[in-house]
């Protein structure tokens, strides 16, 4: 069966849960899950159950979408996503995303966890992502372009809306939280990179660096989605002491920043 195809089964299937027509879509990221709380939950249908859907297999991550609300807008919520390093191919790995935008879904919101490289960045700080760089992540929109998706060509000048960003900034200076922004550095994982790649990724531009995104903004763009996106930096890439980072402090650092990651998703959403 065709992707195509796949996805109109998908959203088929659960189009009959989006009653309040939701045009806002959430992807959460590693360790990123009690914003679940936030949501006024309609209904959570777990991967398994969707025709064609992958199934989250990280710690950290959930394996349902939710269709609920939060802030008095309609959302749909992925608690739990799809990466490349688990062995989905790009095309798997943005299927939701192709779902949720034939779902009504105009507005994405996407998290993740990273390892920050920038300058003064420290462990809890978020990241809004302004750019990315994706030459180290398998491109999506490779092989035979489906035109019902999007052009051959998908124009990347913005893919992180600015109006999103500038209202995101507006609404941490107003709650008092300090925001970094810079570019994110997408790599297909599952080791965490080496200190040579650390100081490569962060020579070549970018601020924070993880296994996740870029495929998902891609595949938004393809189809004319608005992106906003925001990183918790859970670790430090460059370093001088010889500490080593692993997946369970991902997880902390990500839980501990995670009410001011909420506050900003959930204001950010209220402006809609």
């Amino acid at each position: 069966m065709k992707i195509y195809d796949r996805v109109q089964e998908a959203t088929a299937f659960l189009q009959p849960y989006n009653t309040a027509g939701a045009t806002i879509g959430v992807v959460l990221g590693s360790g990123l899950g009690n914003f679940v709380g936030e949501i006024e939950v309609a209904k959570e249908i777990p991967y398994e159950e969707i025709p064609h859907f992958p199934v989250s297999t990280v710690e950290g991550h959930g394996g349902k979408l939710i269709f609920g609300s939060i802030a008095g807008k309609p959302i749909i919520a992925m608690a739990g996503r799809f990466h490349f390093y688990e062995g989905y191919s790009a095309e798997e790995v943005v299927f939701p995303i192709r779902v949720m935008k034939f779902l009504g879904v105009q507005n994405l919101f996407i998290s993740n966890a990273a390892g920050g490289v920038g300058a003064g960045f420290k462990v809890g700080d978020l990241m809004i992502i302004t750019d990315h760089i994706s030459f180290a992540a398998k491109n999506p929109l490779l092989g035979k372009n489906e035109e019902r998706f999007g052009p051959r060509f998908a124009d990347m000048s913005e893919p992180y809306r600015k109006d999103l960003i500038a209202k995101a900034k507006t609404i941490a200076t107003q709650e008092g939280i300090k925001l970094q922004e810079g570019v994110y550095f997408g790599v297909t994982g599952p080791t965490f990179e080496t200190r040579a790649e650390y100081k490569m990724i962060q020579l070549l531009g970018a601020h924070a660096v993880g296994m996740s995104t870029v495929q998902e903004v891609i595949a938004a763009n393809h189809m004319k989605m608005d992106v906003f996106a925001m990183s918790v930096i859970t670790d430090i890439g460059i370093r001088d002491e010889d500490d080593i980072i692993t997946h369970d402090d991902v997880l902390k650092a990500a839980k501990e920043a995670e009410p001011k990651f909420t506050t900003i998703f959930r204001e950010l959403i209220r402006t809609l």
